[in-house]
């Protein structure tokens, strides 16, 4: 679907005025019932709930409910040191003094889904061990790839040997919904790919129906031999509801609890005044949105062409538009996180403070004196469409026609994750890891596949030209914390320098929730997906 901005923003306003509920909602109706709470979320429909093979945020709520991880923030916010982790199917763990290898003991007694027997340490390293197999799981390897081996010593001890060492591996890798625990006999019964529509985890809930309307989404129950605190509402429905007007309208006429808020200018501040009582959680920095040049398209080859599109974005202007919850960033850690860069201390030349009139020379020495013309895709989902519409304003004036071809979600990231894209999009959260980004959209060995079992290098940097991997290399080796972030820093101006990709914004994740739900602790910061197994209707 081809559209601009005017006509996006005007449209989704008339809609949410003038339409009933019935009159989005295609036919279907919501489950009713005391016993249920009722999430929906941007997307067309579920895509997997394989922690390893997940590319599709949302997905990652139904996730951290059917798996429980080793370790886990605080709720709900980023710890202040790794000590704060909260230990979950880990008791206890420790390093050795170089950081190379790390123990961790296990909770003894705790039980798989569908009487799958007890987690071990023989599925955690079947876990790990997977996840740092490419063709297995993909793009999420990445991430993984600083374990060297995992063994056990015993059923309730695990040891991590890393390449390189890293004081921060509970926080990088340990703790967000990748890391989950899987069960090995499971999955070697059950199938790789069907896994992600049969999961088994030892998680507070277990699926119970993936519906066939995809509109309809998942119902998970309570798991009633859970080791932990057991969940305080019998069952979650995540519904998938992508249209902005249905989605709306469903919490505000009591069809479900809460949404996904919709990150565009103006949406939150119409919401309050409809309902003045709507509950609004937002973490911060949320996610990094990011654009990546695709190195192999022509003119995207030529780096003036790059640095052009950079001094043609105005992102002052477009954090300004989605403010409060979006956020001007300037290297590609934000400033909250350790050495993140700020307006003061990002270098002057690879700033890319909004000058068209650079532009506009860049390109005429790159030989498009009179501009150019490509078509780019981005999702529908509004923290997408929003920011490139800006951008594909701000292009014009720089005599850049970006015709933007707006997807479904879903089939966006399908279709990016395979490298089709020119100007690539990714709306990520991260942990305060000064690695963890550069780790994720930088390596040559994260690049883009075509059979979509690659990574989120979706420029091919590190392939296409020289990328970073040699100081990243450095980086991961250097113990010393303060050493590795100036390490990191160098990094981001070398890939800035390269126009290869453009921190935009960090853009606040937030869901809306009726009052009539207590989650059962405050949001701060963390992931963009929270537990909800405390969550009750009050």
């Amino acid at each position: 679907m081809q559209i601009n901005r005017r006509s996006f923003i005007g449209g989704m306003a008339a809609a949410t005025a003038g339409l009933s509920l019935s009159a989005v909602m295609t036919g279907h109706a919501f489950a009713q019932g005391t016993d249920t709470i009722k999430i929906a979320f941007a997307a067309r429909g579920l895509r997997t709930i394989d922690p390893h093979k997940s590319i599709q945020g949302v997905d990652n709520w139904a996730i951290i409910a059917l798996y429980d991880k080793l370790v886990d923030l605080p709720r709900w916010k980023f710890p202040e040191t790794q000590d704060d982790l909260a230990p979950r199917l880990a008791t206890s763990w420790s390093s050795s003094a170089d950081a190379k290898t790390w123990t961790i003991q296990l909770r003894e007694g705790v039980q798989f889904h569908k009487g799958y027997g007890e987690m071990t340490s023989e599925d955690v390293k079947y876990t790990f061990d997977r996840a740092t197999d490419g063709p297995r799981v993909g793009g999420v390897r990445a991430k993984f790839t600083n374990i060297a081996s995992v063994e056990t010593d015993g059923p309730y001890t695990v040891i991590f040997n890393l390449e390189q060492p890293d004081p921060l591996f509970l926080l990088g890798v340990l703790s967000d919904y990748d890391g989950a625990i899987m069960s090995r006999k499971a999955i070697e019964e059950i199938g790789e790919e069907e896994i992600g529509t049969n999961p088994v985890g030892t998680g507070v809930y277990m699926l119970e129906t993936v519906h066939t309307d995809p509109s309809q989404g998942i119902t998970l129950a309570a798991n009633p031999d859970y080791w932990d605190t057991p969940a305080a509402t019998a069952k979650i429905q995540c519904l998938y509801i992508a249209d902005t007007t249905a989605r709306t309208l469903a919490i505000l006429s009591g069809d479900v609890h809460m949404i996904e808020g919709v990150r565009a200018p103006g949406w939150a501040d119409s919401m309050t005044q409809r309902d003045p009582n709507l509950i609004f959680d937002v973490v911060s920095p949320g996610s990094f949105f990011t654009i990546q040049f695709n190195l192999t398209k022509a003119p995207f080859d030529d780096i003036r062409v790059r640095q052009a599109i950079c001094y043609g974005i105005d992102r002052d202007e477009i954090t300004g538009a989605i403010a409060p919850i979006s956020k001007r960033t300037y290297g590609l850690n934000p400033p909250s996180f350790p050495g993140g860069f700020t307006a003061e201390t990002i270098p002057a030349e690879v700033a890319y403070n909004y000058d068209p009139e650079k532009a506009k020379a860049l390109l005429a020495e790159a030989g498009f004196p009179d501009g150019l013309t490509f078509r780019n895709d981005t999702s529908q989902r509004e923290d997408f469409s929003a920011i490139m519409l800006m951008i594909q304003d701000q292009l014009r004036r720089i005599n850049v026609d970006m015709e933007l071809n707006i997807k479904d979600h879903t089939a966006f990231h399908a279709d990016q994750n395979i490298g089709t894209n020119i100007i690539s999009q990714q709306s990520s959260a991260m942990p305060p890891v000064p690695t963890q980004v550069i780790l994720t959209y930088l390596p040559a060995e994260a690049e883009v596949k075509s059979d979509g079992n690659g990574g989120s290098n979706m420029s091919h940097y590190g392939v296409a030209i020289p990328g970073i991997d040699d100081l990243l290399a450095q980086a991961l080796a250097e113990p010393d914390l303060d050493k590795r972030i100036a390490i990191v820093q160098e990094i981001e101006v070398q890939a800035l320098k390269d126009a290869v990709i453009l921190p935009v914004s960090n853009n606040g994740f937030m869901i809306v929730r009726s009052p009539k739900i207590d989650l059962g602790f405050e949001v701060e910061s963390g992931y963009v997906n929270w537990p909800l197994s405390q969550a009750s209707l009050v």
